[in-house]
């Protein structure tokens, strides 16, 4: 798989919606994510990444304006002992539960689908990443309608074990703007992972739409102890 450029591959696409980046540093001591949020509607874009815990929540930046939190409103990331888990949406809540009960990722999203959005049936997508004993795999998962008929969802599962030091796999909800918009297509994309969070950040943050964009977080986890850094940006502030 050709591996493409995440500044040109944001650049080039003025509306992935939300996307999900996971992977591993260049140097393999790290393991990575990144979560963004886009938005088209006032309501939308009203929002901020605040810290939760061990991970985040969205939270509305003026609570007066307000109108719909239903899919807007969430955890993107939590932490369940040696495994994050980041989605884009509340299913975060039900991986969470799931794999607290021993049940897999893939089995802890049996019982959700993609989002009541119609016309666009936005794709749920989601990732785990597990450490233990400095061991590090992942997996990403989409939950999409097929071709947009809300009676059928497909689901695919991408799992990545022992994952190759700089490389990482990015997945987004929409192919590009559209009315409807068209959801993902394919497997994860093949991107490269820095070593400096600071520097990923801000590429991320430089490369999406300077318009729709609306938070970030990035996270880096040491593969051997399990401590970690994160950063958030925000457009409202």
């Amino acid at each position: 798989m050709e591996m493409l450029s995440i500044e040109k591959e944001l650049q080039s696409n003025s509306y992935p919606g939300r996307g999900i980046i996971i992977g591993k540093s260049a140097d393999g001591s790290k393991a990575v994510t990144a979560y963004f949020i886009m938005g088209r509607s006032e309501n939308s874009r009203n929002r901020v990444f605040v810290e939760e815990g061990e991970g985040i929540r969205t939270q509305a930046f003026d609570e007066s304006k307000l109108t719909d939190p239903s899919l807007i409103i969430y955890a993107p990331v939590r932490v369940l002992g040696n495994k994050t888990i980041v989605t884009n949406g509340d299913q975060t809540d039900t991986i969470y539960e799931g794999m607290d009960r021993q049940m897999t990722f893939e089995q802890s999203l049996r019982s959700r689908e993609f989002e009541p959005d119609g016309p666009n049936y936005t794709p749920r997508i989601s990732g785990i990443m597990h450490i233990e004993n400095g061991k590090y795999n992942y997996a990403m998962s989409i939950l999409k309608s097929n071709n947009g008929n809300p009676d059928a969802c497909n689901r695919y599962t991408f799992a990545y074990e022992n994952p190759v030091a700089g490389e990482g796999h990015f997945i987004h909800t929409y192919k590009c703007d559209g009315n409807p918009l068209p959801s993902f297509e394919g497997e994860p994309k093949l991107v490269a992972i820095p070593d400096d969070m600071d520097t990923f950040a801000d590429t991320l943050w430089n490369s999406l739409n300077a318009d729709n964009k609306v938070s970030l977080f990035v996270r880096y986890i040491d593969i051997e102890t399990g401590t970690y850094e994160s950063k958030i940006i925000n457009k409202n502030k």
